[in-house]
């Protein structure tokens, strides 16, 4: 009796003992499991991750087709002691997405009052577009009108029937934009409102400079940032000149670098937008290589400070020259309408260097299908990552150009066949840097929206290396953005 019941009791150990190793070992690999996973990804409070609304749709077969709000977010990553933002999913492709832009309601004074229009009540802010659109100051303002068609074009997006082809499109909710557009009308306000005025110690456009800063600083978006998600344009070299230096981590659409410090503003960032051409369009076209008769074409101001010392140097190298037209020029009187013709008739237009790296003659030069020659080491050049601006124009450096009889042998040697293929290929490339309302598939108001695009998966990849040990409250992470750059100067 006694065996018998040692021998159930060593049976009964052997299985309990089996038991308890078997659960243990389930235990042990789902723990080992479960820190796999959370060393793979971060937590996150939800698993939904469809992109959001109609612009997944326009994204994949251009069907405006409407979601719940939760489909537009991917989770919220378990920080409590951030604020919470939320991501789309289509961030990681921008190519085929449709940037989601949130726009400031700045003061009409910001934006249209500066074109004259006045607003109809106390609570009004934009223009009915809808019955009339404001007209933006004709002449050489146009040339830097970017930010006005680029509001023109979010202000549209939301009574649009068919966003078809659009870049871009305004939401409300700025957790849930790709990036944030401030509606300031900058170059029109340093064009006209920079003057001092009788009793005026301070111009309006330093004063509405100042507004600008203290608005955005104050906003819990800028803060969120630190303004690096920020779009704003400044495309005239001396627009927002006070305010450009606090506002420097913002991504700025420019002209050119020419008056920037690289701290303050560089490739990297920033955008580079096309001036809008103020000389006609060449339409219908059927002009070629033995109807243009002049070879060479400039026209405009030839002496100039900074790097545009090369515009007199040439003007005396190339004035006498056969079928070269140097010679100066302004928008008075009929100026434009003379560049019209004088490019329309030539096959090659000179755009060089002047007190900035860019001008606005390229522009009018690719209008004109008349082939560009550019003399500007320090150029940038619009949409340039994806645009091979060598089928259409041809780069001289400086000091090759100052050789003498460098350029116009350069001219000269290149033949009709090749002139016809750089021609052709100008007629293509020319709606690039068209300005249009309502903006039309790949117009310049579309070109740059998806330039910006591009941009924003770096401008991620800043802000969330920025939050890597970032564990304290919004409120207590405070605004350093106003700060001078590190290597400013």
């Amino acid at each position: 009796m006694v065996e018998r019941n040692a021998h159930s009791m060593g049976i009964f150990g052997r299985k309990s003992l089996f038991c308890l190793f078997t659960v243990t070992s389930v235990l042990f690999m789902l723990s080992w499991s479960f820190v796999l996973r959370s060393a793979g990804r971060p937590h996150f409070v939800d698993l939904n991750i469809l992109p959001n609304s109609k612009l997944l749709a326009l994204a994949d077969d251009g069907n405006t087709r409407s979601r719940s709000q939760k489909d537009g977010e991917i989770p919220i990553l378990v920080d409590k002691n951030r604020a919470p933002k939320k991501y789309n999913l289509f961030k990681c492709n921008p190519s085929n997405q449709v940037l989601k832009v949130f726009m400031y309601d700045l003061p009409p004074q910001f934006h249209f009052e500066l074109l004259g229009w006045k607003a109809e009540g106390k609570n009004s802010i934009w223009p009915n577009i809808r019955n009339k659109v404001p007209e933006y100051p004709g002449g050489l303002n146009l040339q830097h009108s970017i930010e006005y068609w680029l509001t023109l074009d979010l202000l549209y997006s939301e009574f649009a029937d068919n966003l078809n082809g659009k870049s871009a499109i305004r939401v409300y909710n700025s957790s849930e934009a790709d990036v944030i557009f401030v509606p300031f009308f900058s170059s029109i306000s340093y064009n006209r409102f920079s003057r001092l005025k009788p009793h005026q110690k301070t111009s309006m456009n330093t004063l509405l400079q100042e507004k600008l800063v203290t608005f955005l600083t104050a906003q819990e978006e800028w803060k969120r940032s630190g303004g690096k998600d920020h779009i704003i344009v400044a495309h005239h070299p001396n627009s927002l000149l006070d305010a450009r230096v606090k506002l420097w981590p913002a991504m700025f659409i420019l002209s050119d670098f020419g008056r920037y410090p690289p701290s303050v503003a560089n490739v990297e960032k920033d955008i580079i937008a096309p001036y809008k051409h103020v000389i006609r369009n060449y339409y219908n076209d059927t002009s070629g290589f033995d109807s243009r008769p002049i070879l060479i074409y400039f026209q405009g101001a030839i002496y100039r400070k900074d790097g545009g010392f090369i515009r007199q140097e040439l003007f005396y190298m190339l004035k006498d020259e056969k079928d070269v037209h140097f010679s100066f020029g302004s928008v008075q009187k009929d100026g434009i309408k003379q560049a019209t013709e004088g490019m329309h008739s030539s096959k090659f237009c000179l755009n060089i260097a002047g007190d900035t790296p860019s001008s606005n003659r390229l522009f009018d030069a690719i209008a004109s299908h008349c082939v560009p020659v550019i003399i500007s080491d320090e150029i940038e050049l619009p949409y340039e990552d994806i645009l091979d601006y060598s089928e259409f124009c041809i780069f001289v450096r400086t000091s090759d150009a100052l050789k003498e009889k460098f350029l116009i042998n350069l001219i000269r040697s290149i033949k009709k066949e090749e002139w016809t293929r750089m021609w052709a290929r100008l007629k293509e490339v020319e709606n690039l840097f068209e300005y249009r309302y309502p903006s039309k598939d790949n117009d310049a108001v579309q070109m740059i929206w998806q330039a910006i695009a591009r941009k924003v998966p770096a401008v991620n990849l800043k802000l969330h290396k920025s939050w890597r040990f970032y564990r304290s409250p919004w409120k207590e992470r405070g605004l350093k953005s106003t700060l001078l750059p590190k290597n400013f100067w």
